[in-house]
């Protein structure tokens, strides 16, 4: 199944705003180790700031002299900064070369990698704030596709928790969360 990942882009930045609405608690933890509901946040946001730049062909260094430091008010930082990354997004060619910090990928690589972080995160956020922890069936599908074949290479990177072992049958979002280190039970 072919995906429509700008529009897969639009929807999980609601998905990530509807949970962004929950929060009560800006220090409870989040499944990600060490990390509160601001850290996430902050962190989801910052990715959100690099992007405009990014896909107008900056590297990683020029990018970087540009961004501003976030302010308090974390919803009005993620509409603004998210916003400024669907405009990008929507008016870039897919095969627009972007500089990263690692590599130099197509604006699709990174578009799908960018769609699958905010995914991976919106789960953290929902499971840290109590609310709905279901995602979107088909960004669920669309982002497993990127995960699955890495899994092996997302294991041994540290970048993540060590996978949570899940049968087989297990539903498709429990085994992608349990690909990231995340125990969806």
């Amino acid at each position: 199944m072919e995906h429509d990942w700008l529009e897969l882009q639009k929807r999980v930045h609601a998905e990530f705003a509807r949970r962004l609405d929950a929060v009560t608690d800006w220090d409870a933890p989040t499944p990600d180790e060490g990390w509160t509901v601001r850290d996430l946040v902050t962190h989801v946001v910052e990715e959100q700031q690099w992007v405009p730049y990014l896909l107008a062909g900056h590297t990683v260094a020029k990018a970087k002299k540009h961004l501003e430091p976030l302010r308090d008010d974390l919803r009005g930082e993620w509409g603004l900064y998210s916003f400024a990354a669907t405009t990008a997004w929507a008016a870039t060619s897919q095969e627009t070369m972007v500089h990263l910090s690692y590599d130099t990928v197509t604006m699709a690589e990174y578009l799908r990698e960018q769609v699958s972080d905010v995914a991976i995160h919106t789960w953290d956020l929902a499971r840290a704030v109590g609310a709905d922890e279901e995602l979107d069936t088909e960004l669920v599908e669309a982002v497993w596709t990127v995960f699955e074949p890495q899994k092996e290479t997302l294991a041994a990177s540290g970048l993540y928790a060590p996978p949570v072992p899940l049968p087989d049958d297990a539903p498709l979002q429990q085994r992608l969360l349990a690909v990231t280190g995340r125990d969806p039970r």
